[in-house]
């Protein structure tokens, strides 16, 4: 349900696609806040509040009995258990990356995505892709070559958020479940191990809660807060907005990441480094471009 691309539904749509990435851009300056704390707990924290949230939102739009179908299909909840693993290991690697001084690489990570995604949609869906698209996984390929090559090591950090990031896009393409249901199934089946995950770092007193600060409490029980609220405005703007658009503003996450990954907290970025990237927003340009250009000429049909 897409709008006019000038009509007031749309541009509800897109600005609240728009918080929803500069949300995610901005949320590394959350966790960093919580670097002391171990990144499994962390997550673990994340599961149990985000439940919490959800669950509360579940039962003010009437929404439990598709919840309680959902986990009565053992299909639907295969799919939403390697989902859920999949966002999980995303989480883990973008809270452990941000938190040991890789925010740079993260955005990398996120920058890769698309690129990912339609490499995905070719030996996975086997989709036919059209030349720019071949071009772009080349130019995206060509800058991860580089980093190998002139660094050293494959980016091990954005390599492991896309590809977990893209899996776990490709079992939600397959999950029938809205988009505020499959989180609350996927929350729902991993809470359990969240929950025995954090009792048992509180009985050995390695947990965080009671051992640390006033603030820090509140940021901890505000993770579900930071983890819903910008899914649940993703939801709302990607109905209301054409898919042209919101591949536009997803980058907008990324590029507040890398930002903030050098002008905040003054990570290294080396030519090399530089010319990797390069190749790979060149790779972004052509698919950017093509998907344009390829609505623009569909849209009349």
């Amino acid at each position: 349900m897409s709008g006019s691309p000038h009509s007031p539904t749309a541009a509800r749509g897109a600005l609240a696609a728009a918080s929803c990435y500069l949300l995610w851009g901005l949320v590394p300056l959350y966790w960093k806040q919580l670097a002391a704390i171990n990144p499994v707990e962390l997550i673990a924290h994340r599961h149990v509040w985000s439940l919490v949230f959800v669950l509360a939102l579940v039962g003010q739009q009437g929404g439990f009995g598709e919840v309680r179908a959902a986990l009565g299909d053992t299909r639907r909840v295969g799919i939403n258990f390697v989902s859920a693993v999949l966002l999980t290991t995303n989480w883990l690697v973008y809270v452990w990356g941000v938190n040991t001084g890789h925010v740079i690489e993260t955005s990398l990570g996120y920058f890769l995505v698309p690129l990912v995604n339609v490499a995905a949609g070719r030996f996975v869906l086997h989709e036919h892709l059209r030349r720019p698209q071949w071009l772009a996984i080349a130019f995206a390929a060509a800058g991860v070559g580089l980093q190998i090559a002139r660094l050293g090591h494959p980016p091990w950090i954005a390599l492991s958020l896309a590809g977990s990031w893209g899996a776990y896009s490709l079992m939600r393409k397959q999950s029938p479940l809205g988009s505020l249901t499959g989180l609350t199934v996927e929350t729902l089946l991993l809470a359990p191990f969240a929950l025995f995950f954090l009792l048992w770092r509180h009985h050995t007193g390695a947990g965080a809660l009671g051992q640390v600060g006033g603030p820090t409490h509140l940021l901890l029980l505000s993770s579900g807060v930071i983890t819903a609220v910008p899914l649940l405005l993703f939801a709302y703007g990607a109905r209301r907005i054409r898919f042209s658009t919101l591949g536009l503003l997803q980058y907008l996450a990324p590029t507040v990441q890398f930002a903030i990954g050098v002008w905040v907290y003054h990570e290294a970025f080396s030519h090399d480094r530089a010319m990797s990237f390069a190749l790979i927003w060149i790779g972004l340009a052509l698919y950017t471009a093509d998907n344009l250009w390829a609505h623009r000429r569909t849209a009349p049909a």
